[in-house]
């Protein structure tokens, strides 16, 4: 999948503003699919919105990104926001205790709807 994103440095002061920034370059939500991108060790955040070929000025200047493929662990998360939101940082550590994480590949999170987030570390 290749997305568009908005880059911040993974901290808990920098990730909420991220996606409201990239909402206000995509314009309506309706139909279209947002995940997050994060490399832990090198320190940034991507909020990301899946590429789509008609878009806005504002959406056309985001930088591009080839989210990776390949083997993941997965934890589905269900539950309301903003408590949901909260639960994701517990989940990466969580799926980081149980498996060697593959450093070449970001960790993500596939925002599947407003009640449901996957937690995805990738392995080798």
């Amino acid at each position: 999948m290749v997305a568009r994103y908005v880059e911040v440095r993974d901290t808990a002061d920098e990730i909420p503003a991220s996606f409201p920034i990239l909402e206000q370059s995509v314009g309506s939500l309706r139909g279209r699919h947002f995940l997050a991108a994060f490399d832990p060790e090198a320190g940034w955040y991507r909020a990301c919105v899946e590429a789509v070929e008609h878009c806005s000025e504002a959406e056309r200047a985001l930088p591009r990104m080839t989210v990776p493929g390949g083997d993941y662990l997965r934890l589905r998360l269900r539950g309301e926001p903003p408590s949901l939101y909260e639960a994701i940082l517990p989940a990466a550590l969580r799926l980081d205790a149980m498996e060697e994480r593959d450093a070449s590949r970001p960790c993500l999170e596939l925002y599947r709807r407003e009640t449901e987030v996957d937690v995805l570390m990738p392995v080798r």
